[in-house]
């Protein structure tokens, strides 16, 4: 059962709890740098990532696995690649047409599915591809029906720089998934619980060196408002560890593509709560757009 429908709980699972995460980020956002938000996630959710682990090693009955260079270097891989994407997406709001970045961004599970074939040899059968594409069309149609763009000439308005760093984010967060997977997959196991666990330990581990240093050197003054902001950072942290058990799982049981595809359904949720809680009007296109991620999603489920 985990083999066969294991990822789809567990995708659903994280992509729920991101949203709810959400709320805790664009708090922590209006205090303290981006990236000491980032910080945060790693930092406050590294103790229950360690507790999980632990739990794992003993109900196992496990020995910390040997590290090679092929593991720690997808590790560091996957973990570069979250930290640029992020950065990626924070520059994007430095320009004033940005919408049109955020849309290429949307792409991501496309270009995870890309990236997988050509870079990893991952093979996914045309009817993958199609169910891929339809949910990311209804994202992108989301994504810019939220959004205004700005008049202009088309080609302007479909393809700048802004566009350029967009798809540079979304590469980074598909190469990112995509080197999660191979890191987990390297120990051969049949079992998935304990390599996901520490795959996701020693990536949180090299993300929270590679930004505790950079928030040292450069923003020193942020640790002080990390430390008083506790209370938040503790409920985001305890959201990213598990989100983050549920993605690096999903990743080692299924195509990095199919499991960034079905996390789409994050834009319903996130949809839901603004209309549940917020009374948000959905508009037509919206509602057209929801309607492509749905169907995209459940003839991803018919064909994975």
């Amino acid at each position: 059962m985990m083999e066969s429908w294991g990822w789809v709980y567990l995708t659903l699972m994280a992509s729920a709890v991101q949203s709810v995460r959400t709320g805790g980020q664009k708090y922590l956002t209006q205090h303290m740098s981006t990236f000491a938000v980032s910080l945060v996630r790693f930092v406050y959710g590294l103790p229950f990532v360690v507790a999980y682990f632990i739990i794992l090693l003993y109900a196992y009955d496990r020995e910390v696995p040997e590290l090679t260079l092929f593991f720690l270097g997808f590790c560091l891989l996957g973990g570069l690649g979250q930290i640029l994407a992020t950065a990626f997406l924070v520059y994007l709001f430095s320009f004033r047409n940005f919408a049109v970045g955020t849309t290429y961004a949307r792409t991501e599970a496309f270009l995870t599915a890309v990236a997988g074939a050509f870079l990893f040899g991952e093979a996914i059968s045309l009817q993958g591809w199609l169910a891929i594409t339809i949910s990311v069309t209804g994202v992108v149609i989301i994504t810019i029906v939220k959004t205004t763009i700005d008049n202009g000439n088309w080609i302007m308005r479909i393809w700048n720089r802004s566009a350029a760093v967009g798809l540079a984010s979304g590469f980074c967060f598909a190469l990112a998934s995509l080197s999660i997977r191979e890191a987990a997959l390297s120990f051969g196991e049949d079992e998935v619980l304990f390599p996901a666990a520490f795959t996701l330990l020693t990536t949180i581990l090299m993300q929270s060196a590679i930004l505790g240093l950079y928030i040292i050197a450069r923003e020193r003054q942020q640790i002080a408002i990390m430390a008083r902001e506790w209370k938040v950072g503790t409920f985001v942290g305890v959201t990213s560890a598990v989100g983050s058990i549920g993605w690096f799982t999903a990743f080692t049981l299924q195509k990095a593509s199919f499991v960034k595809a079905l996390g789409q359904i994050e834009f319903l949720f996130t949809l839901a709560i603004s209309v549940l809680f917020f009374r948000e009007r959905t508009s037509p296109g919206e509602l057209f757009g929801m309607m492509l991620v749905v169907a995209g999603i459940v003839y991803l489920l018919a064909v994975a």
